[in-house]
């Protein structure tokens, strides 16, 4: 890079100048007044204008320099303020109308705002019913995508994600590999999942793949988006439970037919021996070996016909249909059920996990409800969940006396009509290996009613589920370059950017500061993405120091139990992918990340916003992320200023801000852009703060 050493910028130059040139001529006419007044001896008023003769010139020279600073030079640096505000954003507030010498500007310049903002103003009104028609319309696909239970991905020819929505985002819950315009092959890096892709008909016909990903079994179903640019829609199916049933459970008793089968034939021969021996001419000893061999036999099998059972009920505790339950949700979904009933279960005792098929729990539990509010008479119920040994207890529970049995047959022998098919209830008790029965509790008072149900290894409640993706879904990256041509020559508009910074224990990073935080946000089709970003506390292995914590919040509890700084770099070094990093004053940060021994390359292009405006407004002071968030009208949220996120986010903005200036420049690709802020780069921005 070419660097600027130590200069001052132009205005502070020019400044310089001109008091350099005002002193020079002010002491040049005071040596020459002192040297003509010891000459000519002049007294009184001709002595006066002497002085004032020889200090003319310094005067002049100042005075007209400080006419042209406040009246044309100061309202010029205003006038390029508010212009680059203006392109970066034409709704921008007016903090510096035309003043000095160029106030007769101020109604041209308003004018030409307000027939920008009116052409745009005609513009939205000439498209409005067909935008609303269009909102309307996208906002229903996607809702109805965001509510979809299947994962869907589509990709592009490139095979870069142009859409994915919420089931898919919780199928691959925190994996680096999704996001708008990244690879599916870093996802899914499966050759076999490649190859189909590159062999789909482009009719639109299915092919289906079974794919591992991590500790899983997905099915995968893909299909050629008929009339568009190679897209392809992918629907996802986790299998893991049905392939682990059929290679686990299945499996062992298709090697167990064998033996059974082997027993049975032994069993037999031995039984149909004995029976000769004893028809024939009975002998004791012979007679006593067979008996050994039924009853060695008959034990074998009762052991494999034991084994059969077992499996038998794994197989149904790993079925499909059962899945892992939190009880309280259980127990809110069947008093949703009962609002009309006027019944309601309250829950008590500890929520815990258990494993069944919940709409015909439901149904079965709602066929029950009544029957127990009858025989207490009560419209009130408690609902318990007791952990056995390996069965969980779904009890419900009343004032009253048990139910007796007979009251249990009819109820199992109850057919439930809002199922298909209207299976009895003690078909659904089968389906999850379990029975009903009825006891009295210790105090006497009480009863319940219990179903053992399969459980679950899951612990702990279920995480709340978090809102969709404000953006999950952007076409206009499949007209965007192949991610294989040129990286220097792709437009500044197509790059995928991640705009990060970090916060650290002080300054002298050469001399044993190092990082507390890494955030990072991603730009996508010239597009910042709300909900991609990159926020991890790191722990520094050494103590924070005051003065530091005062800038940026983060203490030594804060960072107590963060990953160290070898173990965050690979994961940002994860979440960086392929794409152009950003930040302000990159220098300093990219110091940060790559310290002695880190062992991470962040080898790939980096954009720099303090160096690109100060290229761009090189006239200008202030080029800090304050003052150009202030100049541009971007803000910060309260509270995220000198948090890394935080910065990273409107350093993002900032770029969005600058990106129509340099193209206005014909600064259009990347090569260009790395050009420009190569010019601008000062040696000493490694060590600012």
């Amino acid at each position: 890079m070419v660097t600027r050493g130590s200069r001052l910028p132009r205005r502070q130059r020019l400044i310089g100048l001109w008091l350099l040139l005002s002193g020079i001529s002010i002491f040049g006419g005071a040596v020459f007044a002192l040297w003509l007044d010891s000459l000519a001896g002049l007294e009184g008023t001709a002595r006066l204008l002497l002085w004032l003769g020889c200090f003319s010139g310094g005067g002049t020279i100042f005075l007209v320099g400080l006419l042209l600073e406040r009246q044309l030079f100061t309202p010029l640096r205003h006038l390029q303020v508010q212009l680059a505000r203006l392109v970066a954003n034409p709704d921008a507030r007016q903090d510096y109308p035309p003043e000095g010498w160029l106030r007769g500007l101020g109604p041209d310049l308003m004018r030409v705002r307000e027939a920008w903002r009116a052409d745009r103003e005609r513009l939205a009104t000439a498209h409005a019913e067909g935008a609303r028609s269009a909102a309307r319309i996208r906002q229903e696909l996607e809702t109805l995508l965001q509510v979809l239970d299947t994962p869907l991905l589509l990709c592009d020819h490139h095979r870069r994600l142009l859409l994915f929505n919420q089931a898919a985002e919780t199928l691959f819950d925190g994996h680096p590999g999704l996001g708008l315009g990244k690879r599916l092959d870093t996802l899914l890096p499966i050759s076999s999942l490649q190859d189909a892709l590159g062999q789909l008909p482009d009719d639109g016909a299915p092919r289906e793949i079974l794919v591992p990903c991590d500790e899983r079994w997905l099915h995968v179903i893909l299909r050629r988006v008929p009339d568009s640019n190679h897209e392809t829609l992918l629907t996802l199916t986790d299998t893991t439970a049905a392939w682990t049933s059929e290679m686990g459970a299945r499996a062992d008793i298709a090697e167990m037919l064998p033996v059974l089968r082997r027993h049975s034939a032994s069993l037999t021969s031995a039984a149909d021996a004995l029976v000769g021996v004893r028809d024939d001419a009975p002998t004791g000893e012979l007679g006593q070996r067979l008996e050994a061999v039924i009853d060695e036999e008959s034990r074998a099998l009762a052991s494999q016909l034991e084994r059969m059972g077992r499996l038998m009920e794994d197989m149904h505790r790993e079925g499909e249909r059962l899945v892992p339950l939190w009880s309280n949700d259980l127990w809110s979904s069947l008093n949703e059920r009962q609002e009309r009933e006027s019944l309601r279960v309250t829950p008590i005792g500890m929520p815990a996990w258990l494993k069944g098929d919940a709409p015909t729990l439901l149904a079965l539990l709602d066929s029950l409800l009544p029957r127990l509010s009858a025989h207490s008479g009560h419209g009130e119920l408690e609902g318990e969940v007791c952990l056995g040994n390996r069965r969980v207890y779904l009890d419900l529970i009343w004032r009253g006396r048990p139910l007796g049995e007979k009251m249990l047959d009819e109820w199992r022998a109850e057919r439930l009509d809002a199922l298909p098919l209207a299976p009895r209830v003690s078909d659904v008790l089968r389906q999850h290996t379990s029975d009903a029965w009825s006891l009295a509790d210790q105090d006497g008072e009480h009863a319940r009613l219990r179903l053992p149900l399969p459980a679950t290894e899951r612990v702990g409640a279920p995480r709340p589920r978090t809102p969709p993706r404000p953006e999950f879904h952007d076409f206009g990256i499949a007209e965007m370059p192949s991610p294989d041509a040129e990286l220097a020559a792709r437009p500044l508009r197509t790059l995928e950017v991640v705009s990060f910074d970090t916060e650290t224990t002080g300054l002298e990073l050469r001399r044993g500061d190092t990082v507390v935080s890494i955030g990072a946000c991603r730009i996508v089709n010239a597009r910042l993405l709300a909900s991609d970003i990159f926020d991890l506390k790191v722990d520094p292995e050494r103590p924070i120091p005051p003065a530091s914590t005062a800038i940026h919040g983060i203490t030594d509890d804060d960072v107590a139990g963060a990953p160290p700084l070898n173990v965050a770099l690979p994961r940002f070094r994860d979440y960086i992918g392929e794409a152009v990093i950003l930040a302000h004053n990159a220098a300093f940060d990219l110091l940060a990340i790559q310290p002695p021994g880190g062992g991470v390359d962040f080898d790939m292009p980096v954009l720099d916003t303090l160096l690109l405006s100060r290229a761009l407004d090189d006239s200008l002071d202030g080029h800090d992320l304050d003052s150009l968030a202030d100049r541009y009208d971007l803000s910060f949220p309260p509270g995220t200023r000198h948090t890394a996120l935080g910065d990273a986010r409107v350093t993002a903005e900032l770029w969005l801000s600058l990106l129509p200036r340099l193209e206005a420049r014909g600064v259009e690709t990347l090569e260009q852009g790395v050009a420009l802020q190569a010019s601008a780069f000062d040696k000493e921005d490694a060590f600012a703060s």
